[in-house]
């Protein structure tokens, strides 16, 4: 079942917040766990070269892409640190599960003849370039996708929030969250057949109702600055390129009237 009007604080503005065209600017967050297809754990190579061959897809129209990659695939500190390990150690070892699944996607887009840079928050200088703001910003106009790995390079810090830092920083016009669902539900859709989805969703919406659709500080970031979010499904082929596209997929999370 999907909600056809969720209830709002006011009325959002169209969905096509989008520019005539599409997004120029992008900043596209990838689940850890997409990496790694049914398997759970790891990196499925498929999987990887299928979404390596949509974004490169999406950079042959023009359109500047920058991603943040997640590391579920390999270690969540949150679960570690409730397993007994120090947090800040359990972090850092998520922040190195996220440069392993960067430098798997970046030798993908290059074998779809795209370049790349993989921009790290912790220094690693013979697999990647130290994380400079204005260097990706050059970078993405030159064409080349940039991929930042290492989160933030702090404990404490998810990458959903480093995802909107990120945007801020390069100025991206939208945060395009894939999920292994079709958008924002007010329940787990996976468990509940009567999940209902929203089509689109106000900042403080998402955050009073504290749907798990990213961490509250990625979102009050997002709202502070009036940078959307775009929640949509990976797993659907091309979904990528209508997202950037701006077509009305998945659920819009922006700011109300």
């Amino acid at each position: 079942m999907i909600a056809d009007q969720p209830t709002l604080e006011g009325t959002l503005e169209r969905w096509a917040e989008a520019p005539v065209g599409g997004w120029h600017r992008v900043l596209l967050k990838l689940s850890g766990e997409a990496f790694a297809g049914g398997g759970g754990l790891g990196v499925d190579p498929d999987t990887v070269h299928d979404i390596a061959r949509q974004v490169a897809d999406v950079v042959s129209t023009g359109t500047e892409v920058a991603l943040v990659i997640g590391g579920g695939n390999y270690f969540r500190g949150a679960q570690l640190h409730e397993r007994g390990m120090d947090r800040g150690r359990a972090d850092y070892m998520g922040m190195l599960g996220t440069v392993m699944n960067c430098l798997a996607l970046q030798d993908f887009l290059d074998k779809q003849g795209i370049d790349t840079r993989v921009q790290t928050a912790i220094p690693m200088s013979q697999i990647a370039e130290p994380y400079v703001p204005r260097r990706a910003v050059r970078h993405m106009e030159k064409g080349r996708v940039v991929i930042f790995g290492a989160g933030l390079g702090a404990p404490y810090f998810s990458t959903d929030t480093c995802a909107a830092q990120r945007a801020l920083e390069v100025g991206a016009q939208v945060v395009l969250m894939a999920k292994g669902v079709d958008g924002v539900y007010d329940s787990d859709p996976r468990t509940n057949p009567d999940a209902l989805r929203f089509d689109q969703l106000a900042y403080s919406e998402v955050l009073a109702r504290g749907l798990k659709v990213a961490d509250a500080t990625a979102i009050s970031l997002c709202a502070d600055n009036d940078l959307p979010i775009v929640v949509f499904n990976l797993l659907v082929t091309g979904n990528i390129a209508r997202a950037v596209a701006g077509e009305r997929i998945g659920t819009l999370i922006a700011k109300a009237d």
